[in-house]
């Protein structure tokens, strides 16, 4: 809220708080592969049109009815929502409401970055690209466990842009009441390009879990390091030799090869993700129980 005081979206082409691992310094990363930032637009602020090769997903932390556009489509942002702008897609937002809107941003930067893929441009002669289809066509053509009929997965990523939390809550909620638990995760599910069963995106992973009041978690550790952030609840977390108290919308790190257990003070709901979508693709990736 102070940055907003600072600097105008319109100055900034985008207002985000990077959050910058102070192990990578001045690097703009959160973990080795990945970008994270918060971003933040005011009542009646747009962010313009553009595209980039970097690929993005937003989660959505505080929204009273703003909205982002990727390739013709607008989306309401809800929090909890979980939108992803893919590689080299055109995208916008736009906060017509009355109060700021908040999202976590995580981009695969990094990674393209490394490979020397970067670029990036500006929609041509205006500020806004042109709405050629109907709010929620997206998920209804490709995300109802239907796919129309001459469907060609040409690109490799999701159709579907924004997967709503309402729908992700009652997906939790039901399973927890179904069990069992993993000792490791409790109840927690990846998101998934619909029409191939993959990752939404190619090089990210993202996912949700809910961990009941009083639950510990076996230890377990990965070697994709992972971004949280926590949706609803409170508790802690044990990280390698670190403690780490968190609570709602709070952001945390889960370093590559750490072991981790989480142990809840409330119901929780925690989002996360990590670069394990590029990792399995490459044959890198790999996870232990340490129980």
């Amino acid at each position: 809220m102070e940055s907003g005081k600072l600097i105008s979206a319109e100055e900034a082409e985008r207002r985000v708080m990077i959050l910058e691992n102070p192990g990578l310094p001045e690097s703009s990363q959160i973990t080795n592969s990945l970008y994270a930032g918060v971003q933040l637009l005011l009542p009646g602020e747009v962010a313009p049109t553009h595209r980039h090769a970097p690929a993005a997903l937003r989660f959505v932390i505080e929204s009273d009815g703003a909205y982002t556009a990727v390739d013709g489509e607008r989306t309401t942002m809800h929090p909890g929502d979980f939108i992803i702008t893919p590689s080299r897609t055109f995208h916008d937002h736009g906060n017509h409401t009355d109060t700021p809107t908040i999202w976590l941003d995580g981009l695969d930067l990094p990674i393209s970055h490394y490979f020397n893929a970067d670029f990036a441009e500006r929609y041509p002669d205006s500020v806004y690209q042109p709405v050629t289809r109907a709010e929620g066509d997206a998920r209804v053509r490709y995300g109802a466990n239907l796919l129309p009929l001459d469907f060609k997965p040409e690109k490799p990523f999701s159709p579907v842009f924004n997967y709503p939390y309402s729908q992700t809550r009652e997906a939790l909620d039901q399973l927890y009441r179904n069990g069992p638990l993993d000792p490791c995760h409790g109840i927690k599910m990846q998101f998934i390009n619909p029409a191939s069963g993959g990752y939404p995106l190619p090089t990210i992973a993202a996912f949700v879990q809910f961990l009941p009041s009083g639950f510990k978690t076996v230890p377990y550790r990965s070697t994709d390091a992972t971004v949280f952030t926590v949706v609803e609840g409170g508790g802690k977390s044990r990280i390698g030799n670190t403690s780490l108290e968190w609570a709602k919308r709070d952001i945390f790190v889960v370093p590559s090869w750490h072991s981790t257990v989480h142990e809840l003070d409330q119901d929780t709901v925690l989002f996360s993700f990590s670069d394990r979508a590029a990792q399995k693709a490459l044959g890198f990736w790999r996870e232990q129980t340490l129980a």
